[in-house]
């Protein structure tokens, strides 16, 4: 294999003038086959590659080409990874955190912020999560409703598919974070793609967002209840549904998986299917010390009962998560869990970390496992 290109650079001596034309002509992060080097330019005292990649040192510590501003780490970068990254650069005493590759103009947004992307080779965002011209756009709808369960106004938005026709009945998929899977997951480019296409079926579906997530989605009563009790008859008067458990999908990622998955285990056979991306399934076995701090204390509670006594609450489940993340372990545990409590579960994982774009590159699977264009397969 050819040398590394930083390699190629140290080979001789570097200053500022021949340090500045490698990095005008490689840019940041540098991708060689399974290698990817991240590069820093400015004066500090010390440079960190920030990350969330299980089983890579975070942080990582940057070297300083001698007699340059040039700084340098590379790691292994298998096929089809994508990894978020920032900097920390100390100077003087002060740290400066969260700071986004100033050579990279690829960047990943979530609810706290916009973070540098390393793709490497063999990765691409999917043509179906971008805008079609030739995709008829479904429509999104404001809705309120009056919770007694959560005692408060519940706010959230109602896709209607393209080609809706009041006289069929549709799948319902409620889907919790929904704001964010809107915002940060193209969720409704995706809906209107993968219908457009015949991919899916055309779908109705609800984007509930929370006001306190750490409470409402940690195996919460109450949320559960609005969920089931609530938020689904008020959705079936205000569209034609189909009135099975297998015409009903509940979905999440994070603590949202653990909300699809709680609500579903408090009100079995009301839904037949869950689509849970890098659920916060987190137990503990012999060990009392689950590391998650006090918001996954009712999380740990949840799943160890589960765990101790599993039962069947649906049809199916596709479940997936990120090779890089946390939380894999237990997301692996879980689905002999669940198959052997009588649940079909597909699973994959991703070279990839605990973000939203993974959890929308994930999208085209995991719906058209559970909501294939011919419904059929699913609904009879």
């Amino acid at each position: 294999m050819r040398k590394l290109a930083i390699n190629r650079l140290l080979e001789r001596p570097v200053d500022e003038d021949r340090a500045e034309r490698f990095v005008t002509k490689h840019g940041s992060p540098i991708v060689e086959g399974n290698r990817a080097t991240f590069l820093w330019v400015g004066d500090a005292d010390e440079v960190l590659v920030r990350h969330r990649v299980l089983g890579l040192p975070d942080p990582l510590r940057m070297r300083r080409v001698p007699h340059t501003s040039l700084w340098y780490v590379s790691i292994d970068m298998p096929p089809e990874s994508r990894v978020e990254y920032q900097f920390e650069i100390v100077r003087g005493g002060v740290r400066e955190s969260y700071v986004n590759d100033p050579l990279n103009p690829r960047l990943a947004h979530g609810p706290f912020g916009a973070s540098s992307v390393c793709a490497a080779t063999g990765y691409a965002v999917p043509e179906w999560s971008l805008p079609d011209p030739e995709t008829r756009p479904g429509e999104l709808t404001d809705h309120t409703l009056a919770s007694k369960a959560m005692r408060r106004q519940m706010h959230f938005q109602v896709y209607v598919p393209a080609r809706f026709i009041p006289l069929i009945q549709y799948p319902l998929l409620i889907v919790h974070d929904g704001t964010d899977y809107l915002e940060y997951a193209s969720m409704k480019t995706v809906l209107d793609n993968l219908i457009h296409r015949g991919e899916i079926a055309d779908l109705i579906v609800a984007f509930v967002p929370p006001v306190d997530r750490l409470i409402e989605y940690a195996n919460h009563a109450p949320h559960a209840r609005f969920i089931a009790r609530e938020l689904v008859p008020y959705l079936s008067k205000q569209y034609p549904l189909l009135e099975i458990p297998n015409g009903r999908t509940l979905m999440g990622s994070s603590f949202g998986g653990i909300a699809s998955l709680s609500t579903a285990v408090r009100y079995p056979n009301v839904f037949g299917a869950l689509l849970l991306q890098s659920a916060s399934m987190v137990f503990t076995d012999i060990a009392f010390d689950h590391g998650g701090g006090a918001v996954f204390d009712p999380v740990v509670k949840f799943v160890n009962a589960y765990r101790a006594r599993p039962r069947r609450v649906v049809d199916r489940i596709y479940q997936t998560c990120g090779m890089y993340e946390d939380l894999i372990t237990p997301n692996r545990s879980m689905v002999s869990v669940f198959r052997e409590a009588g649940m079909t579960v597909r699973y994959r994982e991703a070279r990839d970390g605990h973000n939203w774009e993974n959890w929308r590159d994930r999208l085209r699977d995991g719906l058209t496992w559970l909501h294939p264009g011919d419904q059929r397969f699913v609904y009879e």
